[in-house]
């Protein structure tokens, strides 16, 4: 088995050029553009500078250096670059044995580092439903765990669920107010989220409210039983909620915390840090961590002059916790760009009390919906349920469009299917660093850059294998693979275990669903040219093969962004 990629390309280089480093060989190849035949290209204006020659004279010294590779077709010198064309024959073979492993081959093949890493996300207040702001949180950290799942790492998934604080008293003295002991009567998040809109309202017009707020809290904090009951109730509520928006997404958490247990912990390591000398206490009494000079960051509160802990205690305490339950390696937090700030202080505080593990922030950038920005206080808060809802609606009216013969049971599943796949692949198939507009109609739709239009390639190709009566094999006359749109074809296929593994070592999940569109416009292309089954049964062999290996490329793909395939759109 050859491994094809850009570091079994450096390693042909790598024999011949002793001035740079593998990784530095590596780090230099280039993946041309689509209209260039060959694969990799690999340009010698480094090697110039270092040996005193033209970039063009080192790639014909080069190009005559270079011994015969089973399986590279041709190294051409052309300019300053060296370009190499890969075999159509150990690609597909790669993928017809190793199927849905073709994209951690090299892991399956090599002694690999297997690392335990902590995935942290959505972490949602249990005074509300999650909004749709959650969904980009929960499809990022479920995907991301799933590609590292896939890359072989031991990967555990955690929440945090924030219960405690102003913001839940609000909701809990809505409803002891104006509640009326009543039970959820629709989904219980949904509920709870009600009492938390109303308080608000109220508030504009009772200026006490917010006094009976911090009175509700102080009650809490001081263990009065009956307000604990209320908060256990209504927490409750609100967790059972957000679990079947969980389900539908496919969502298992290995541990879930909870700020209430957390907090006070926080509070005590705060407490021996100022002990240790590591933090000052201000004129005031408040507990602050000078950063200045040390990490160039503003000094952060830690615990206010009343003793109250802030958001950052609980985290601190937390960082520890997950060390104790999981001794990971990595631990990456997915929570958005408004909190970049918090985690720079946080790892910043964490460095200062000796907690040296390895910890990241994965930001993402904020959604809005062509209505405009969501905002939970004033009601208008988008929910996470109330889109994945219209978006499937919209899907079910695509089925009944198309196939208007189906029973009711079988359209709604569909339509569940490919609506969830509408919301995962739109949100997932931009930078993360990216905010954008969320556009249900448009991520419907059955063409264009959308989950629908993935799905739809997939169902084509297992439409055409079922409709030919040939054995898939690899058994087949390869000169027959002639057509420019197979050759370009099989060269898209090249790329995968190359996305997969900078999606891996980047975070950039979004690497992944805009190959897997580059893919499936290759394969439309090629399907519009040449004909799978036909009387020329070798040819149909042939090509029979090329499509099933872009079928398993595709469901790989689609598996790792959590996207369910369809047999019939």
């Amino acid at each position: 088995m050859e491994i094809i990629d850009k570091k079994s390309i450096a390693k042909i280089l790598e024999e011949y050029i002793s001035d740079l480093s593998l990784k530095q060989i590596e780090s230099l190849i280039e993946t041309p553009p689509p209209d260039f035949e060959y694969n990799y290209a690999f340009p010698c204006f480094k090697l110039s500078k270092i040996l005193k020659k033209s970039p063009d004279l080192i790639t014909q010294e080069l190009k005559e250096k270079i011994k015969p590779i089973e399986f590279i077709e041709s190294i051409n010198a052309e300019g300053p670059y060296l370009n190499f064309t890969i075999k159509q024959r150990p690609v597909l073979e790669n993928i017809f044995e190793f199927k849905y492993d073709y994209g951690r081959i090299r892991e399956i093949s090599e002694k690999m580092d297997k690392l335990r890493i902590v995935v942290e996300y959505p972490s949602p207040n249990t005074n509300k439903p999650l909004h749709f702001g959650h969904v980009r949180n929960m499809v990022i950290g479920k995907s991301l765990s799933n590609l590292l799942e896939y890359k072989q790492h031991d990967v555990f998934q955690v929440n945090l669920n924030n219960d405690r604080g102003i913001h839940i008293c609000k909701s809990m003295l809505a409803y002891k107010k104006w509640g009326h002991d009543k039970e959820p009567n629709k989904k219980s998040d949904h509920f709870v989220g009600d009492y938390y809109v109303l308080y608000n309202e109220k508030s504009k017009k009772d200026s006490n409210l917010d006094k009976e707020a911090q009175d509700l809290l102080r009650s809490w904090e001081m263990g009065d039983q009956e307000v604990i009951d209320l908060w256990k109730k209504m927490n409750k509520w609100a967790i059972e909620g957000f679990k079947t928006t969980y389900n539908k997404f496919g969502i298992k958490f290995d541990k879930e915390y909870y700020e209430s247990e957390l907090y006070l912990k926080g509070k005590e390591k705060i407490l021996n840090g100022l002990e240790k000398g590591l933090f000052e206490k201000t004129k005031d009494g408040a507990i602050i961590a000078k950063l200045k000079e040390k990490y160039n960051l503003d000094d952060k509160i830690l615990i206010r002059s009343d003793g109250t802990s802030i958001y950052i205690t609980q985290d601190i305490y937390l960082a520890y916790k997950k060390k104790e339950d999981f001794n990971y390696d990595r631990s990456i937090y997915i929570v958005g760009d408004p909190q970049i700030q918090h985690f720079k202080w946080l790892f910043a505080i964490l460095d200062l009390l000796g907690f040296k593990e390895d910890n990241y922030h994965l930001s993402y950038g904020m959604i809005s919906l062509p209505s405009g920005k969501m905002k939970s206080r004033e009601g208008t808060v988008v929910d996470a349920d109330d889109v994945i809802e219209e978006v499937e609606n919209l899907a079910l009216i695509e089925v009944n469009k198309r196939y208007p013969e189906l029973e009711n049971d079988e359209k709604k599943r569909r339509a569940e299917i490919i609506g969830l796949a509408s919301v995962i692949f739109y949100l997932l198939k931009y930078n993360p660093i990216k905010g954008f507009v969320f556009k249900p109609d448009e991520s419907i739709s059955f063409e264009g850059e959308t989950g629908p239009y993935i799905q739809y390639c997939y169902a084509r190709i297992v439409s055409i294998i079922s409709k030919s009566r040939e054995k898939i094999t690899t058994d087949i006359n390869w000169d027959l693979l002639s057509h420019e749109k197979e050759k370009f074809l099989i060269k898209q296929l090249v790329y995968f275990p190359e996305i997969i593994d900078t999606a891996e070592n980047t975070y950039s999940i979004h690497l992944i669903p805009q190959y897997l569109l580059s893919l499936c416009q290759a394969f439309n292309s090629f399907y519009t040219s040449c004909q799978v089954i036909s009387n020329n049964k070798e040819l149909e062999k042939a090509r029979l093969l090329l499509i099933y290996c872009v079928q398993i490329v595709i469901k790989t793909g689609l598996d790792i962004l959590g996207i369910k395939t369809l047999d019939k759109m």
